[in-house]
């Protein structure tokens, strides 16, 4: 499901103009965004939680010129599910 897929079945299902629906779908993704970029974790119950995770310094291989590297430790962004949201999923999804 792609982002036009998101607005194109919230503006039917509300009634609403699909370009208001865009906007208001954007400007989630921004604050959200921008939650994050400020260090400030987004916790949304019964969906999950966007978070800040922090990996560790470690040591890593280039194989094209046979060196090792260090790799800095750095942070990441993250989405950690709701267990509703989990035990949802594994109910209702075929495991292929």
């Amino acid at each position: 499901m792609t982002k036009a897929d998101i607005v194109a079945k919230i503006s039917e299902k509300l009634g609403m103009e699909k370009n208001e629906v865009q906007a208001t779908v954007e400007t989630f993704m921004d604050e959200v965004k921008n939650s994050l970029e400020s260090g400030d974790n987004v916790y949304l119950r019964g969906f999950g939680s966007f978070i800040i995770k922090t990996r560790a310094e470690k040591t890593g291989r280039n194989i094209s010129k046979n060196t090792t590297i260090k790799i800095p430790a750095h942070n990441i962004p993250a989405f950690k599910p709701a267990k509703v949201f989990v035990e949802g999923v594994k109910t209702n999804v075929d495991v292929k």
